[in-house]
């Protein structure tokens, strides 16, 4: 684990047990820079990392302060947010949920997908695609990429059940957060096919996009799920 990690890890722990309090401001830069006997550029760097897990922002001028996430669920402008973060099967779980699985390959990610990773498009991702469903009714097509060094050992039997049951209970390995991007969208051909959309039952799609972080800031997950907007219900940033 690089320092920037080590040191954004013993803050969030910080905000967790509350010791850093919602709405309280941070040490400044260089008070934490003594503290952690660091570089102002390691300390940026962890800042920057709390920042993407959704746990602090920065106010120009006034300095790094923990994120209220309570005031933002009240923000009726926002999508609403949620404490837990537990994956589509946990979510339904008072349902029989299924997958029909259309692709599981290891790829060399798009260029694209590859700066969300923030990986190299040199490296190798499994990329799955599958359709979920609720009681045998099609909801949600799901197209995952995850670096392979850091998610290993993906088969047809762990993406056919829960993958982040399978990342946390045989990796053992703590997810923690997720930022999402939602927006409405129109089915392809295939997602028609696969969604059980017709031209006499036409409903759109609505685009969730995903980039996943475990407790130690890495990201293991940049995905993107199409779900029919009749069977909808949006999460967004989620913090366990």
């Amino acid at each position: 684990m690089f320092k920037y990690q080590i040191i954004a890890k013993d803050i969030q722990e910080k905000i967790e047990n509350g010791q850093f309090k919602a709405g309280e401001q941070l040490p400044q830069e260089s008070e934490m820079c003594k503290h952690y006997n660091a570089s102002r550029i390691t300390i940026r760097e962890a800042m920057n990392q709390l920042v993407l897990q959704g746990l602090i922002t920065k106010r120009r001028g006034s300095g790094t302060f923990v994120k209220n996430v309570a005031d933002d669920m009240q923000n009726k402008d926002s999508f609403p947010k949620s404490s837990q973060f537990s994956g589509f099967t946990k979510d339904c779980a008072n349902f029989k949920v299924s997958s029909d699985i259309h692709n599981l390959s290891v790829v060399n990610p798009p260029l694209e997908v590859a700066e969300q990773l923030k990986i190299s498009p040199n490296s190798f991702t499994y990329y799955i695609c599958r359709t979920r469903l609720i009681d045998n009714k099609p909801v949600v097509v799901e197209y995952t990429y995850m670096p392979i060094d850091i998610i290993s050992g993906i088969t047809l039997d762990v993406i056919k059940g829960s993958i982040y049951d399978y990342i946390e209970h045989k990796l053992k390995l703590k997810i923690k957060s997720a930022h999402r991007t939602a927006r409405a969208s129109m089915p392809t051909d295939e997602e028609r096919k696969w969604l059980n959309i017709s031209d006499e039952n036409f409903v759109p799609i609505f685009e969730v996009e995903q980039i996943a972080y475990l407790d130690d800031g890495r990201i293991f997950e940049y995905s993107k799920s199409r779900h029919r907007a009749d069977f909808f219900e949006l999460k967004s940033v989620s913090v366990r």
